[in-house]
């Protein structure tokens, strides 16, 4: 048994190689003492990446692809999804080969909803919570240039799983990407998701960089009044973010590199289908049911339609 409590070395299945994909499946391949990694890819994603290859900072990865339908010599000890929240529900059972009872699963997805997509699939893996945030990763194709990686941020609100969270600390440690736990999970999941329902969308619509939203000016005053209005629609559903969450997100906006890009930027920029049902769409969705009014978040719905259409 390794330091980690998993295996030695552990089974790690990857699934999803955009930008967060790239990022933690280029450190976890460098660290074979510590795991094996897996990554699934179907065959035609395969050719590409063999043709064109997988790039972290201009480093070739060296990773190994299977075919959904080709089964590991055993369960994924960690499984790590990876991929956009449009392609969700494709990817869960492209994972079927990986799972098996005890498999602890990470959702890297924004939003607030992949964790019980991913539990209801698969009832016998141990689902935890986890934040990815605070990294400035920009990929074109396969390669990722990222100069700042950011933190994973675990937890759990089932006391059963805890054992499971320190065992996945422990193995990304191993593997130098950073972590740590935050006992109050969910808090943390809804103030995330407030972030990125301002910062992914205001510079999506204004089709900008980071640094449109680090200066005085109309879409600095949306990106805020966004997060308010999802900050009022959390705490209507039992979660108390606070001034103090949003002064937080503020400043953590600050650090990123200015002519780096959120993912929905990014998607909008490669004709990708965005997440904006993850961030408006949640928020007005349940602003509805609750009876409040979130006019920028609509205002941004609208915006992120027509560039889609567009």
């Amino acid at each position: 048994m390794s330091t980690t409590g998993f295996g030695t070395p552990a089974a790690v299945s990857l699934i999803g190689l955009g930008a967060l994909g790239i990022l933690y499946a280029h450190r976890l391949e460098q660290k074979p003492e510590v795991c094996t990694l897996t990554c699934i890819a179907d065959k035609d994603r395969q050719k590409r990446y063999a043709q064109e290859g997988i790039f972290c900072n201009a480093t070739p990865c060296h990773l190994t692809l299977v075919d959904p339908e080709e089964p590991p010599s055993r369960p994924a000890d960690l499984l790590i999804v990876a991929v956009k929240g449009t392609t969700l529900d494709s990817a869960i059972p492209d994972c079927r080969q990986h799972v098996g009872p005890g498999t602890v699963i990470i959702s890297l997805l924004n939003g607030i909803t992949s964790e019980e997509h991913l539990a209801r699939a698969y009832p016998e893996a141990h689902v935890l919570h986890c934040i990815a945030q605070g990294m400035d990763a920009l990929r074109t194709k396969h390669s990722l240039v990222c100069g700042h990686p950011g933190e994973l941020i675990l937890g759990t609100d089932r006391e059963a799983l805890q054992p499971d969270v320190a065992r996945v600390l422990a193995l990304l440690r191993s593997a130098d990407i950073p972590c740590r736990e935050d006992r109050d999970i969910i808090h943390r999941l809804y103030a995330k998701w407030m972030f990125n329902v301002g910062i992914n969308q205001v510079v999506a619509v204004f089709e900008g960089t980071y640094g449109t939203i680090q200066v005085d000016g109309r879409p600095r005053e949306l990106f805020i009044a966004a997060m308010r209005e999802a900050i009022e629609v959390a705490r209507a559903c039992g979660i108390a973010l606070t001034e103090q969450d949003l002064q937080e997100y503020i400043a953590l906006a600050g650090t990123l590199a200015p002519e780096s890009m959120p993912s929905m930027r990014q998607d909008a920029l490669a004709h990708r289908k965005t997440e904006v049902e993850l961030f408006a769409g949640t928020v007005l969705a349940r602003a509805r049911e609750l009876g409040l009014a979130t006019p920028v978040n609509a205002w941004l719905y609208e915006k992120l339609q027509a560039l889609e259409h567009r």
